[in-house]
């Protein structure tokens, strides 16, 4: 299966529409939608081409990938498991903010720990938890970076799925595949959810 090149996300710069376009067709609740999986399972590929499908059908909405949080305003955060809780603590802050203003936050965010998404669900009233599901050896085969390699020879420390757990959601709101469905197909199941009114 091919997979489409990764894109970088548009950090903190909501899509904005003329008021008079949102006025007669009522858009559903700003909310959060919380994408987490593998490293390299293919999160931030499914933001943004939703955000792309929600941007076509006048809808707000905004990618915090976890990656570009951690260098825009998590400088000097590392891996630790608490250094980790603290860019989950950022996220659902400017998550909370921008569904406070309107705005659905799609997260694209590790997030390995139960705990980390039990937090973001408690302080957010519209998330919803997205498990983008990849078996481990497809996500080392799309690593284009050889992180995953680079662990296995013991050069980084703390890697999600291999030196370090992930606890996958044990019910989350909804489970992708992207080892066996297409993105397409993907981001059409997550507007029928989400969205059925913008479809």
């Amino acid at each position: 299966m091919n997979h489409p090149d990764p894109v970088q996300p548009a950090f903190l710069k909501p899509q904005l529409f003329p008021e008079s376009q949102f006025s007669s067709n009522p858009q559903p609740p700003a909310r959060t939608l919380w994408l987490t999986g593998l490293p390299c399972s293919g999160k931030t590929t499914t933001a943004l081409a939703l955000a792309e499908a929600m941007m076509e059908r006048r809808m707000p909405v905004e990618v915090l990938d976890g990656d570009e949080l951690r260098r825009q305003i998590g400088g000097g955060l590392g891996f630790s498991r608490e250094e980790r809780m603290e860019n989950v603590r950022r996220a659902v802050y400017v998550a909370g903010l921008l569904n406070k203003h309107g705005v659905t936050a799609l997260v694209s965010m590790i997030s390995p720990y139960a705990r980390m998404r039990d937090y973001a669900r408690s302080m957010l009233p519209g998330f919803a938890e997205i498990y983008v599901e990849c078996p481990l050896e497809e996500c080392e085969r799309r690593d284009v970076k050889g992180l995953y390699a680079r662990a296995r020879r013991g050069e980084i420390a703390a890697f999600t799925g291999v030196s370090d757990l992930y606890e996958p959601p044990l019910s989350p709101r909804l489970t992708i595949r992207t080892d066996t469905a297409s993105l397409e197909a993907n981001v059409n199941r997550l507007i029928h959810v989400f969205a059925p009114s913008a479809q």
